[in-house]
């Protein structure tokens, strides 16, 4: 359903309804439980109130704090993780150049059709939720054997024969990385506790009563307004690959890989 959400509606309208429906609902609930009780508006409990809502509102904004952090970490590290094959991968297409005629075609006929099929075939498969090798594994393994069936007849192609084999190991170790990091999401008891927090948090302000309405209406709105977008963050940072804010796959289409989507 997050997933969904996210590769259908832009971060605006999510932002629109998840801050704006916390604020509505939080309102409307503090207006309605005020007409209720009007004992409320003159601060009965507001010490008691008080000293509650800053303990938990204290407690729920480090653990909101931590998610947040965590989750954005986690996607610096898969664009980091992008980049990284994506650089290789174009080394390795620069690095064939040092080749004979035939081993190089070969090598870079794999890598092109690596390259489409990380973007053309993973990248969909990532964004909706379910991450695969898809086609990626066939066009690795002949990039592996065209230099396992090569050997070095110079000294110049054996240094660059080194560094392509390396660099074509990085890229099936940063392949195994991204994917890993696109089947990742928040444990189901973080996102419990986030959401139940909300749910927790928000309705202690209602408590909190104070002479004025249109006093009152700015608390709880501004509580709620800063629950809301917190939970927003959450929401969209944890599926790096999905939503306005996800990891592009720009860096397979940039220099020396810029060649295999011009043919």
């Amino acid at each position: 359903m997050s997933l969904w959400l996210l590769n259908h509606f832009s971060t605006f309208m999510l932002a629109v309804v998840t801050v704006g429906g916390t604020v509505l609902l939080a309102v409307t609930g503090s207006v309605l439980l005020r007409r209720r009780y009007p004992s409320l508006a003159g601060g009965e409990h507001n010490d008691m109130v008080g000293v509650t809502l800053g303990m938990f509102g204290a407690i729920y904004g480090i653990i909101l704090a931590f998610v947040i952090v965590t989750l954005w970490t986690q996607l610096e590290e898969t664009q980091t993780i992008v980049a990284s094959e994506a650089t290789d991968a174009a080394l390795i297409t620069r690095d064939a150049a040092a080749f004979p005629a035939v081993v190089r075609s070969r090598l870079d006929s794999a890598m092109s059709g690596y390259v489409h099929a990380v973007v053309e075939d993973q990248w969909p498969r990532m964004r909706a939720g379910h991450p695969s090798y898809g086609a990626t594994e066939t066009h690795l393994r002949s990039a592996f054997h065209v230099l396992q069936t090569y050997a070095p007849k110079t000294e110049q192609e054996q240094v660059f024969y080194e560094q392509t084999v390396s660099h074509l190991d990085d890229v099936a170790s940063q392949r195994r990385a991204r994917i890993t990091m696109a089947r990742q999401e928040l444990p189901v008891l973080l996102q419990i506790l986030a959401v139940g927090g909300a749910l927790v948090l928000v309705p202690l302000t209602f408590l909190y009563g104070m002479r004025k309405l249109r006093v009152q209406i700015l608390f709880v709105a501004s509580v709620a307004g800063l629950v809301g977008f917190s939970l927003l963050l959450v929401f969209v940072l944890d599926r790096p690959f999905a939503g306005d804010l996800s990891v592009s796959p720009a860096p397979y289409r940039e220099g020396a890989l810029a060649q295999y989507w011009t043919r």
